[in-house]
């Protein structure tokens, strides 16, 4: 008897092990989820590859891919179920609700805008009058017109004298080197290598001219139908990704050779010093990562009806939810 109860003993502890595992959800496929970027991979979508790399989304039973569009818009993607999250910006989640697209913003990822328009010193652009008569070269959004024509203007400068240049996804060095005087860039990725190169630039905050083109840029966005019809799925990709950007806001050398990791095709000096930077950026004085809030969204709605990029105002509460985040900052 003693025999056989040593034998049976740990089989008996083995199934029920499994049977507990399995009743948590562990013996379940994880669900395929998709979320695709604005852009090549850079330290604005850190906190997402740091969730996949320590688990996270794995730990919320999310089997998740991070891809680049190959054709279309991230905003695109999203509404048409393609990809269920996405990055992109308060611009265009506007633009695409003003159009009926119907994706929501559910996340900040940083607080605030960090753009603006950059030169290299020795152009002399110094303030939004000295674009008078330089280059500008862009992605050929007519936003971007309109934000330079509206700090022009509250320096009684002529838009007209400013020729206008569609350079695409050439970043701001190749840009200036060859074509352009000006661009709109990141501070935080382009800004940050310029220091690095020992490259002098003019930089001029968008943020600082109107307080209301201190918008969200960028965010992270899903669809109507993921809310209404996955709403648990949201909610635990957004557990997920909450613990991504705190770890990156704590631990910004890790987080940087984690991204690395997963695009070995970028700078890493500059993946490490923009991180370091984005650390304090990522939440700045919001009581927690992510959060949004309604006079942000209503007064750039407002800045694009007052300039006439839009014919009329669209809901705005129903562009964002904080619903999804760690907690109700309010």
């Amino acid at each position: 008897m003693t025999n056989k109860r040593n034998v049976f003993l740990p089989l008996l502890l083995c199934l029920a092990l499994l049977i507990g595992l399995t009743g948590c959800g562990i013996g379940e496929d994880p669900q395929k989820t998709t979320v695709a970027l604005d852009w090549t991979p850079n330290t604005n979508h850190t906190g997402l590859y740091v969730a996949l790399e320590k688990g996270y989304f794995a730990e919320e039973g999310l089997d998740v891919e991070i891809i680049q569009p190959a054709t279309g818009t991230a905003e695109q993607l999203v509404a048409a179920g393609q990809a269920q999250f996405g990055v992109s910006n308060q611009e265009a989640i506007t633009m695409a609700r003003i159009e009926g697209i119907p994706v929501v913003s559910i996340a900040a990822i940083i607080q605030h805008n960090t753009s603006g328009f950059a030169s290299l010193k020795e152009k002399g652009i110094e303030t939004p009058k000295d674009f008078e008569g330089m280059r500008y070269g862009g992605w050929g959004s007519p936003i971007e017109e309109a934000t330079i024509k509206a700090l022009m203007e509250e320096y009684d400068a002529d838009f007209d004298e400013v020729e206008i240049l569609t350079t695409g996804a050439v970043d701001f060095f190749a840009a200036t080197e060859r074509h352009a005087d000006f661009s709109w860039i990141f501070y935080g990725w382009d800004g940050i290598a310029a220091e690095i190169r020992g490259i002098e630039l003019n930089f001029i905050k968008i943020s600082d001219y109107d307080p209301a083109l201190d918008y969200y840029t960028p965010l992270l966005m899903t669809s109507e139908a993921m809310i209404e019809e996955q709403e648990e799925t949201v909610s635990a990709f957004m557990r997920a990704v909450t613990k991504g950007y705190e770890f990156s806001m704590g631990n910004p050398l890790e987080a940087a050779d984690i991204l690395y990791l997963h695009a070995p095709e970028l700078d890493q000096d500059l993946i490490v010093e923009s991180q370091k930077w984005l650390a304090d950026e990522y939440q700045a004085e919001a009581d927690i990562w992510g959060y949004q809030e309604l006079s942000v969204w209503q007064d750039y709605m407002d800045w694009l009806y007052d300039n006439e990029l839009v014919e009329s105002r669209t809901d705005m509460e129903e562009a964002f939810t904080t619903d999804f985040l760690a907690q109700d900052a309010e």
